[in-house]
């Protein structure tokens, strides 16, 4: 965990060894979501780079009889 300081404009700054390992690149979105007491930062991504991002899930899900 790294600790950011706010400046006097409402801004921080990313650490590096954050914006490389999510890929980060200046001028991207960011979501940012309220949960509870504290921020979270989702990066926005192109849906052409989402694409394989579940290979692999388990996608056998238990099921009611009735919605079988």
């Amino acid at each position: 965990m790294e600790a950011v300081v706010v400046s006097d404009e409402f801004q921080i700054m990313i650490p590096h060894s954050i914006r490389e390992s999510l890929h980060i690149k200046p001028g991207q979105k960011i979501q940012i979501i309220q949960y509870e007491n504290r921020i979270e930062f989702i990066p926005v991504r192109n849906i052409s780079q989402m694409r394989g991002f579940l290979k692999g899930i388990n996608t056998d899900v238990p099921r009611d009889k009735d919605r079988i």
